[in-house]
Parts: structure tokens; C-alpha cells; sequence
């Protein structure tokens, strides 16, 4: 049974999101109240203008009329700009610090909550979903209350005139309000499920551009634009569904209106209302409806607002790999002894890929893993990383459980190049600077050489400071390779995680790089997963992995002279 997604309170938005803010949103309130009070001027003038000015001459009040109707058309022009400038702009500062919370709690993460999403997906819910924020505590929520007070106050004002005419506007207003609650309760899963679609489209998309050489290397364009017109088909028919929602709501509004404006058309001659009663009925009835109409749609605002506050809750109530109460343990230095102990690991339930590992890699140790594709090595690597956590059985590092260690501690001496190694959009220089971006300008050139970096920097008129685009795509893959080995090396880790860190190497580059890495390995715990049996000769330990079991360990030569399954991988390479 799914775990049921998380709700949004009004208390938890106001706990969270309002009360810090009391202070701007008192300010707020209090320039709303002044607006809508200076905007109540103009009706209450109309019964004076209309019986005293035009109906009996009498011009000497127009003078102080049209002051009072000036000042309050100047108020409420200046209260709007000061409501702009301190509530927007403080909207909008949330919505970057909430932009920022998100994307910090997604990078403590587990790695294997990254597997099962799109990037594009990700993007999407960092930067829309809190978008509806500017409405809580931007110029909605005070408009909203700001109406509220306006419409009590004009119905006053309209019982003072005819209590029984005003008792006929309330019943219709009344109903109104009924149908835009209800409408909003429908409305909000609607809004939910399109930041769902918007994030699944904005995936794709995200794919589609990323893989481009893919699609048009096997002509695929056509079902590319047929998977995203799906897609946003699908995002169509989410908004004309709340938009039908909406448009009920503003129907029926319009319709009650009229219904309202009708019957106080039919009252007033029975009444036998003057004309400037009538009028300044019919303005305090328009000032007492329209913030009833404008509250419906801003009610809209705050529904999506809700809804996409419901995702990012979702995603901010996921929990962190780096566990403080359970990751207590601190290592400022690590000597770099890990063990594996009966490790099992399954990525499904009741599918293990590793079962019951035992072996041990002493600090400065190089431990080879080899084997078939699927056998788990990168498994046993990803584990040694903590990218992974052991589901039964223990993993220790200087005789300290690793699901106890802090991951900040341990990552922070922890150097990882792996077979498609990610390169940032940016420069070469920024690129091996990643690690320590603070490094002194011979540690950067000890990195280059050490990694033979200079080989192909040297022949670009910018070197180091040649842009690489995104993923690095301007440069080859021995290229890449390379500038990913410099950064580790810059990185200087204790433990290093070699994935197929010279597949992507030509013959002359595999030469150069071998002696660095040779340099690299001295004196750090390594683990290297290689296909080119070649390139572990020299490891002082080889683990042959075959469907998630170590089926045969020993040096290189020793596991020769057994004749065993690494003999066999080894030989059959020496004849490809």
C-alpha cells in the first residue's frame, strides 16, 4: 500500500512561512486597510455629489468633495507602490531561500534516490513548485484580507442605506462563496497533478536535448516530438480541467451579480430610493462584490500555491543519507583499512546483487575487482563509497562501522573516477579545480602533468581556460578521462574508487596515464574495476566477482597458476 503523499496545512504555512514574517505582513495589512479605506471615499461621495451638487446647486461642498476624492485617489496609489516594494520583493526573497533549502536537502540525498528520477524532473520541482509562495506572503494574502475588510465595511455602509436591499445581496453572495470552496477542494489535487506532469515533461525535455546526438544518429526526431506532444497533451488536458473549475466559479459569480443588480434595480423603486442613494447603494454594492469576486480568484492563487507547497513538502520530508543522530561518529584522518564483512545488497526486494562479501583491503592496499558485466563490482564499489548502504552484514573503515561514520568526514577523503566521469560546463582549469577549488597555482600544475593533461592543453590557444561545453563535449574521451584523474589527483583523497578509469583511453594515453596513476595509488586504499585485466597486474589484491559472489582471490600470478575463471578472462582477452 503507497504511503499517502503529505498535505499542506493553513497552520503549517502559517508557522513556517507567515509568522516570521508578522512584522512585513502587519505592515502589509495596515497598508491595505488604509488602500481600501481611501478607496471607499469615491461611493461615499456619490449620495453629496449627485443630491446636493447636481440636484440642488448647491456648489460650495464640491470644492472639499473633490479634495477628499483627490487624497484618496493619491493614498491609495502610494499604498499599492509600498505594497509592491515591501511585500513582492519580500516574496520573491522567499522564494529563493526556499529554491535554495530544496536543493540543498536534494544533494544530501541518497545516491540511489537519483536513479529513479530525471534531472529535468528535479529542475522542474526546485524552480515551479515553490513559485506559488509570492501569493502567501506577497500582495495575495493581504489583498484577500485586505477584501474581507472591505466587503465587512460596505456592508455596513449598505445596511445604514436599506437593510432589507442588503439582505438581498448577501443570500446570492452567500451561495457564491459556498461554490468557490468547493471548487477550490477540487481545484488543488488538479494543481498537484499538473506540477507532476510539468516535471515529467520538463524531464523529457531535459533527455531529449542531452541525448540529441543519440536521437539524430539513429533518425529518431519523429517519435522524440511525438513522446513530448504526448506530454503536453497531457498538461493541456490538467489545465483545461481547472480552468473549467475556475471558469464555474466566475460564471456563477457574474450570474449571482446580475441576479443581485436586478433585484436592487426592482428594489429601489419600491423602497423609492433618491438618486443619490441609489447610486451610493449600487458603488458600496460593487465595492462589497468585487473583493468577493477578486478573493475567488486569488483563492485560486493560494489553491496552487497549496499544491505545489504539498510536492515540495514531499520531497523536503525525504530523508538524508548524512544522518546525524545515526552517523555520530567523526574521523578527522583516516588511515584507510576497510573490511567487508557477510555484505549482501539487493536494489529490488528478494534480488540480491552481492551476497555475503568477505574481504579485506588494508590502508594503502590496491584491491582489483574483475569480472563479467552485471557481476556487481561497481556494487562493491559504490559501497566502499557509501554511495550505497549494506543491507545486511558490515562495512568498516579503520575498524569503525561506515553506516556510523559521518559521510561529510569520510567523503571528504574519498577521490572517485568513474567510467563516464562528469564534467561541470565551465573551464579546464575549473573543472580539475572542483574538488579544491583553493588549490595554489603548482598544485594545479603538478595535477596537469601528473595527469598528462598538458598533452593536449598545450596545442589550445586558451590551455586551462578553454571552455569545454556542457558535459564536456568539445573535448574527446581520452580528454575528459584525463582532466577527471587530475582532479582526483588535486583531490589528494586517502581512499581512492577507480571505475573503468582508462576505458576511455587510446593506447598512447593508456601509457601516460598508468604512470600517473602508479604515482596516484602510492600510499592510498584503492579499489579499480577494469575489463582490461591488463591495467591490474600490479594490484596487490584481485577479487574475481561472478553473480554478486567473489569466486576467486589472490595476486595476479597466483591466479594464473590456478588456471581458474580469472585465467580464463585473461586469456581470452591476451587473444582479442
Amino acid at each position: 500500500m503507497s504511503k499517502p503523499k503529505p498535505k499542506v496545512t493553513i497552520g503549517h504555512v502559517f508557522k513556517t512561512i507567515i509568522w516570521p514574517r508578522r512584522k512585513l505582513l502587519f505592515v502589509g495589512l495596515l497598508l491595505i486597510i488604509i488602500s481600501r479605506a481611501a478607496g471607499l471615499v469615491p461611493p461615499w461621495a456619490t449620495k453629496p455629489f449627485i443630491d446636493e451638487i447636481l440636484v440642488k446647486r448647491d456648489l460650495s461642498q464640491l470644492p472639499q468633495l473633490l479634495i477628499w476624492v483627490t487624497v484618496a485617489i493619491f493614498v491609495q496609489a502610494l499604498t499599492s507602490f509600498l505594497l509592491t516594494k515591501i511585500l513582492s520583493v519580500e516574496a520573491q526573497h522567499l522564494i529563493s531561500v526556499l529554491r535554495s533549502k530544496v536543493q540543498q536537502h536534494l544533494l544530501r540525498l541518497p545516491t540511489r534516490f537519483f536513479d529513479n528520477q530525471k534531472s529535468g524532473a528535479l529542475v522542474s520541482r526546485v524552480m515551479n513548485d515553490v513559485e506559488g509562495v509570492r501569493n502567501l506572503v506577497g500582495t495575495g494574502l493581504v489583498q484577500l484580507v485586505g477584501g474581507v475588510l472591505t466587503a465587512i465595511i460596505s456592508v455596513g455602509f449598505l445596511i445604514s442605506i436599506n437593510p432589507l436591499m442588503t439582505l438581498f445581496i448577501i443570500l446570492p453572495m452567500s451561495i457564491f462563496g459556498v461554490i468557490t470552496m468547493k471548487a477550490f477542494s477540487i481545484i488543488r489535487p488538479v494543481f498537484r497533478e499538473r506540477g507532476k506532469i510539468t516535471a515529467e515533461v520538463t524531464g523529457r525535455l531535459t533527455e531529449t536535448l542531452n541525448g540529441v546526438r543519440v536521437i539524430k544518429g539513429f533518425n529518431a526526431e519523429s517519435q522524440e516530438i511525438k513522446v513530448f506532444e504526448r506530454g503536453v497533451e497531457q498538461l493541456f488536458l490538467n489545465v483545461k480541467k481547472s480552468l473549467t473549475s475556475t471558469s464555474f466559479v466566475t460564471s456563477s459569480g457574474t450570474f449571482l451579480v446580475g441576479l443581485a443588480s436586478v433585484g436592487i434595480m426592482g428594489l429601489s423603486g419600491y423602497f423609492n430610493l433618491s438618486a443619490g442613494d441609489f447610486l451610493q447603494f449600487t458603488m458600496f454594492m460593487v465595492f462589497m462584490i468585487a473583493p468577493i469576486v477578486q478573493m475567488s480568484n486569488i483563492g485560486s492563487q493560494l489553491t496552487e500555491a497549496f499544491a505545489g507547497l504539498d510536492r515540495t513538502e514531499e520531497l523536503m520530508n525525504m530523508t538524508i543519507e548524512d544522518d546525524g543522530s545515526v552517523r555520530t561518529e567523526k574521523i578527522s584522518i583516516i588511515k584507510g583499512d576497510i573490511e567487508f564483512n557477510n555484505v549482501s545488497f539487493a536494489y529490488e526486494e528478494g534480488k540480491e546483487v552481492l551476497k555475503n562479501i568477505n574481504f579485506k583491503a588494508p590502508a594503502g592496499s590496491v584491491t582489483a575487482l574483475v569480472g563479467t558485466s552485471g557481476s556487481g563490482k561497481s556494487t562493491i564499489a559504490g559501497l566502499a563509497a557509501s554511495f550505497l548502504n549494506v543491507e545486511s552484514g558490515k562495512i568498516t573503515i579503520d575498524g569503525i562501522d561506515l553506516s556510523k561514520i559521518s559521510l561529510s568526514t569520510y567523503r571528504s577523503q574519498l577521490g572517485v573516477v568513474l567510467q563516464d566521469d562528469f564534467l561541470f560546463e565551465g573551464t579546464i582549469r575549473e573543472n580539475i579545480l572542483f574538488p579544491r577549488p583553493n588549490s595554489s597555482a603548482d598544485e594545479l600544475q603538478s595535477a596537469v602533468r601528473a595527469a598528462h593533461v598538458d598533452e593536449f592543453t598545450d596545442r589550445f590557444e586558451l590551455g586551462l581556460d578553454t571552455l569545454i561545453g556542457e558535459r564536456g563535449v568539445k573535448l574527446s574521451g581520452g580528454q575528459r578521462q584525463r582532466i577527471a584523474i587530475a582532479r582526483a589527483i588535486l583531490a589528494n583523497p586517502r581512499i581512492l574508487i577507480l571505475d573503468e578509469a582508462t576505458s576511455n583511453l587510446d593506447t598512447e594515453s593508456e601509457a601516460f596515464i598508468q604512470e600517473s596513476l602508479r604515482k596516484l595509488l602510492q600510499g592510498r586504499t584503492t579499489f579499480v574495476i577494469a575489463h582490461r585485466l591488463s591495467t591490474i597486474r600490479q594490484a596487490d589484491q584481485i577479487l574475481v566477482v561472478e553473480q554478486g559472489e567473489i569466486v576467486e582471490r589472490g595476486k595476479h600470478d597466483e591466479l594464473i597458476e590456478k588456471k581458474g575463471r580469472y585465467f580464463e578472462l585473461y586469456t581470452y582477452q591476451a587473444r582479442i
